[in-house]
C-alpha cells in the first residue's frame, strides 16, 4: 500500500499536467441529465449499462456509460445523492490535486470492469444478472474523504451535527450488510462488489488508515511530537535569511511571491515548507 501509493505521487509530480479537473463535476452533471430525460423505465439505462456480451459485439461505450447510471429513487433522493459524491470528490482533489483524484477514481473503474469481465467469462453467462453500479464505487469516496478529515462536521438531515468517522463506521457497515446479505442469498457477483469498490482506496489511502487506527502512543512519532518544537527552532534559525518561507520543491519564497500561502508537511522526515500548489503534490522527504 505504501509503496502504491508513493509512487501514484511520484508519477502526480513528474507529470503535473496530468488530470481530468473537476471530474466528479462532469459525472454529476451527466448523471443528473440521465435521470431527468432517461429514468429507470426509459430504456435509456439499458443502453448503456454494463453488458460485456454486447461490448464484445461492438457496443465498447458500455465500458464508461455505466458509471453515469444514476441511482434509482425520487428526485429528492437522487439530488441529495449526487450532491454527496460532488462534495466529497471535489474536497478529495482540492487536497490530492487533480492528478491523484483522477487516478483513484478511474482505477477503481478500471477494477468493477475487470472483475464483471471476469465473473462474465468464468460463469459462462450470457449476461450478467447484476449490472455494475456506480453507486459502491461512488461510497467508498467517503472512506477517504473520512479517512483525511475524520473530525470533519456535517449535518445529518441538514440537523443533526455528526463527524464523518462516524458516517463512515455507518457506511461500513452498509457494506458488509450488503456482503453477508449477498452471500446467505447466493448473489455472489453483487456481494464482492463492496469488497471490489474499496479496493483502490485500500491502495491508495491504506496508510494513512493504518496510521489513524493505530493508538495514539503507537503511532505519535518523535517527529509529530516535535513538530512544534521544530518549527520555532526553524523559524530562529530562519530570523537572519529574507525570506521566512521557501518551497522545498519550486524554490518560491515568500518574498518573491507574498501572496502565495505557505504550509509544512508534518508527514516528511524533518522540517519541510511548501508552496499552496505542492503541499498535496510532492514526494515525502523519508
Amino acid at each position: 500500500m505504501k509503496a502504491f501509493s508513493r509512487a501514484i505521487d511520484r508519477f502526480c509530480q513528474q507529470h503535473r499536467g496530468f488530470g481530468i479537473p473537476r471530474l466528479m463535476l462532469f459525472i454529476v452533471i451527466i448523471s443528473a441529465v440521465l435521470f431527468i430525460i432517461g429514468g429507470a423505465g426509459s430504456g435509456l439505462y439499458g443502453f448503456l449499462s454494463f453488458r460485456p456480451d454486447l461490448i464484445l459485439r461492438g457496443q465498447i461505450w458500455r465500458l464508461v456509460t455505466w458509471v453515469f447510471i444514476p441511482l434509482g429513487g425520487n428526485i429528492f433522493f437522487v439530488a441529495i445523492s449526487l450532491y454527496f459524491y460532488y462534495f466529497v470528490g471535489s474536497t478529495l482533489e482540492r487536497e490530492w490535486g487533480a492528478g491523484k483524484f483522477t487516478i483513484y477514481y478511474l482505477f477503481g473503474v478500471l477494477l468493477n470492469i475487470i472483475y464483471g469481465l471476469i465473473i462474465w467469462f468464468t460463469a459462462g453467462l450470457p449476461e450478467l444478472s447484476v449490472p455494475l453500479s456506480p453507486m459502491y464505487l461512488n461510497l467508498s469516496m467517503f472512506f477517504a474523504f473520512a479517512t483525511l478529515f475524520p473530525d470533519f462536521t456535517v449535518r445529518l438531515f441538514f440537523i443533526i451535527p455528526i463527524k464523518v468517522k462516524w458516517l463512515a463506521l455507518l457506511n461500513a457497515g452498509f457494506f458488509i450488510f450488503i456482503i453477508i446479505s449477498g452471500i446467505i442469498l447466493g448473489q455472489f457477483f453483487s456481494a464482492l462488489l463492496p469488497i471490489v469498490a474499496i479496493l483502490n482506496y485500500i491502495l491508495m489511502c491504506g496508510e494513512e488508515l493504518l496510521a489513524y487506527i493505530k493508538p495514539l502512543r503507537m503511532r505519535a512519532s518523535p517527529q509529530v511530537v516535535n513538530f512544534k518544537k521544530a518549527a520555532k527552532q526553524v523559524k530562529r534559525d530562519m530570523a537572519d535569511k529574507p525570506y521566512r518561507h521557501k518551497c522545498a520543491v519550486c524554490g518560491k519564497t515568500d518574498v518573491d511571491s507574498p501572496d502565495t500561502e505557505f504550509r509544512y508537511c508534518s508527514r516528511c522526515n524533518g522540517y519541510h515548507c511548501f508552496c499552496s500548489e505542492h503541499i498535496n503534490n510532492h514526494i515525502h522527504f523519508q
